[in-house]
């Protein structure tokens, strides 16, 4: 989108901010009809400065922002409130969410359902305690919307529906496999796992273990060689 455009109350979250010169900020916001957005934030590290208080992550904003190129000019930002400050474990599944975002989205490409996902789940996350059902769905949705897709429901090889007491390994970019073997060096998953997670059940223990490894080695290779430094600070918390 090289041309000028001007877009107002466009319904946004603050994914990650980084300071820009002196006295301003580049702020990457995932917006509703627009996706990820890069929007200079001028003069917004000064004291007095009208967005300091605003730009916070995990808050619904309805920014405005003018300008082409790849980085806009951020005009204003209403907070619109009513969401509780995410902290502890919540605050780090939100920094897990937005790193996978920044790292994964095109810039400028409309992902209307995974940003109602995602909106949903911030909403979800002050007083949860079962974080990792809701995180598997989001990454298993995430995959989806971007394309990668996550063939789970029939064998990629015979097309036979999948079975829930088999065990099948898992080939990136064509799906489960039957009579594959940990040597071949493919995740492995039982049928039933893929069923759950076709249905989008994340409750059975095994489920989680396995989808949770599955999806790992998906979204990594995806990610290439790019570091997620949310998992990293999950691995020292856990060590503590």
């Amino acid at each position: 989108m090289g041309q000028k455009q001007r877009v107002d109350q466009q319904p946004g979250f603050v994914l990650h901010t980084h300071p820009y010169r002196e006295t301003s900020l580049i702020v990457e916001v995932f917006s509703r009809d627009y996706g990820r957005m890069a929007l200079v934030a001028k003069g917004a590290r000064r004291p007095m400065s009208a967005l300091r208080g605003v730009l916070m992550a995990y808050q619904p904003l309805l920014p405005d922002w003018s300008g082409g190129g790849e980085v806009k000019t951020l005009v204003r930002a209403e907070w619109l409130g009513g969401q509780p400050l995410l902290t502890g474990k919540e605050l780090l599944c939100g920094y897990y969410l937005n790193e996978l975002l920044v790292k994964l989205l095109p810039r400028e490409d409309a992902h209307a359902e995974l940003y109602a996902h995602y909106a949903a789940l911030i909403q979800r996350l002050p007083g949860e305690t079962r974080f990792e059902p809701i995180l598997r769905a989001f990454e298993l949705t995430l995959l989806s919307e971007l394309g990668y897709g996550v063939p789970l429901e029939h064998d990629a090889e015979t097309e036979a529906p999948i079975a829930a007491e088999a065990r099948y390994g898992y080939i990136i970019d064509r799906g489960p496999v039957l009579g594959a073997s940990p040597d071949d060096g493919l995740p492995m998953v039982s049928g039933q796992t893929l069923l759950d997670m076709a249905a989008g059940r994340f409750d059975d223990p095994k489920t989680l273990v396995q989808s949770k490894a599955l999806l790992r080695h998906l979204i990594q290779h995806h990610l290439g060689a790019q570091p997620l430094h949310s998992r990293r600070m999950f691995k020292e918390l856990q060590a503590l």
